[in-house]
């Protein structure tokens, strides 16, 4: 049985909970607590050396970056087929994804940091807050946490990952506009993961993804957010659960 390390069903962390929900794939669940830097304990970092969430441990192979596992999830079990079998299809399948992972998703990110979207780390005290952060091994993920928990993000990134946010509002329109899902007619990895990254940009003051400019956009994520394994992947949180989706209900169901 695959075993899934993970934090709430948020971002990265959600993608490939959501992949094995979809799938139907019984899986080990092993809540690992960001708050606490559970992911930087000496313990997980045997398994993703990185000290990043998620990982996951499938017949004695460690396994981790999100996406990755998510593409993964669909080869190595049975289930329903995430991954398009027509090559067009899956190319635009590749093509999303590796616009959420390195355009998108951290634009939404940093705007979501800065706005107190994410909960905050228990950790109080500034100085245990910086040695923690000395601690992350990766330099560049260093430098992100200490800007996001300290709040020092300058003017001009805010700037850009606000445009960010924006144009690619518009990007998943303008394709939502032409096929129900990102890939085409068919869903795939690459709604698993645009939804897990903008699922709660609505809910933010002046969104650029609301009914009016983005029509398509939010019947899009409505349509997900009513698909059963979406409900039983956000139960599985203990912070983040089914309440961070009521925005997304339709009216008849609200």
């Amino acid at each position: 049985m695959l075993k899934l390390f993970h934090w709430e069903p948020n971002a990265n962390i959600g993608k490939p909970m959501l992949a094995l929900k979809e799938k139907g794939v019984p899986f080990e669940s092993v809540y690992v607590d960001l708050q606490k830097f559970e992911h930087h304990s000496p313990e997980y970092l045997k398994i993703n050396p990185l000290g990043v969430i998620p990982a996951a441990i499938h017949d004695g192979r460690n396994l981790y970056e999100s996406t990755a596992i998510m593409e993964y999830v669909d080869a190595a079990f049975e289930g329903p087929p995430l991954r398009p079998a027509d090559p067009v299809a899956r190319w635009r399948m590749r093509w999303w994804i590796k616009f959420m992972d390195e355009y998108h998703a951290p634009a939404i990110s940093m705007t979501a940091w800065s706005r107190g979207n994410i909960a905050e780390v228990g950790e109080r005290d500034e100085e245990a807050l910086r040695k923690r952060i000395e601690a992350i091994p990766q330099k560049e993920r260093q430098v992100s946490w200490s800007k996001a928990l300290f709040g020092t993000f300058s003017p001009e990134e805010m700037a850009e990952s606000d445009r960010r946010v924006g144009y690619g509002a518009q990007v998943l329109e303008k394709a939502l506009s032409r096929s129900p899902y990102l890939a085409g007619e068919d869903y795939s990895l690459a709604d698993i993961a645009a939804f897990c990254h903008c699922y709660m940009v609505p809910l933010r003051p002046n969104s650029p993804m609301n009914d009016a400019e983005t029509p398509h956009v939010m019947e899009w994520l409505r349509t997900i957010r009513g698909r059963p394994a979406v409900e039983e992947t956000w139960k599985m949180g203990r912070m983040w659960n089914l309440n961070r989706l009521e925005h997304l209900k339709r009216p008849e169901a609200a």
